[in-house]
């Protein structure tokens, strides 16, 4: 990236952060929890589908399983059809039982609080850990790249790479930290309702001026 460029990215970037809050000024996750355990299964189950589905599944599930000794000692087939609406059942419920054995054996069943042990948990990637980190402990480690900020990422040109982590690499060197789990929020709620995947409302947004596509999208 040029040395001019990167920095007109970082001033668009402040730009569009300054606009969005305005547009979402209570900007978070919609995934309802009370507990980083809970934020944990809930983001773990939210790959590849809603958090409005998800939230429906985790309103009983959360009521069955309270502790990660409960998720670890859950029967397998049980809690595969207790998430099976989530999509991609069979490996979401391996993952949420051996992530969960893993706490009781290693972390006294707490959800670790660094990147670098979450990312140990299986099931659990920069993302997942990244929303974990900023929801669940106001931790800004990085920037929870969820499939909206890639994309999003992407049509405002803030990057050129198609790789999650690439693109979190290029947020975060354009993105002063302090704002980096406002940035993806922002991104997220923008994404759900203006710059939509299949039919992004380019005559809608009000982040346009600073989109180099949207002009090619209507």
């Amino acid at each position: 990236m040029e040395p001019e460029a990167g920095r007109q990215d970082m001033s668009r970037i402040e730009e569009i952060i300054d606009i969005l809050s305005k547009e979402f000024p209570e900007a978070g996750t919609a995934l309802k929890y009370r507990d980083p355990l809970q934020l944990l299964v809930a983001t773990i189950l939210s790959a590849q589908c809603t958090d409005k589905q998800v939230n429906k599944v985790t309103k009983e599930l959360f009521r069955k399983y309270q502790t990660a000794k409960d998720y670890a000692g859950a029967d397998l087939e049980e809690l595969e059809q207790d998430i099976r609406s989530t999509g991609f059942y069979r490996n979401k419920a391996n993952n949420i039982k051996k992530c969960c054995k893993l706490l009781v054996e290693e972390y006294n069943s707490q959800v670790p609080d660094e990147m670098r042990e979450l990312v140990k948990l299986p099931g659990v990637a920069r993302k997942t850990a990244n929303i974990v980190l900023s929801h669940g402990y106001g931790k800004a480690e990085g920037i929870a790249a969820d499939t909206h900020v890639m994309r999003l990422a992407s049509r405002l040109g803030l990057t050129c790479e198609r790789n999650r982590d690439k693109i979190e690499e290029d947020l975060i060197h354009l993105t002063p930290k302090k704002h980096w789990i406002l940035l993806s929020n922002l991104l997220i709620m923008h994404g759900r309702k203006t710059c939509k995947a299949r039919k992004p409302l380019c005559k809608e947004c009000r982040i346009r001026h600073l989109c180099p596509t949207a002009f090619s999208l209507d």
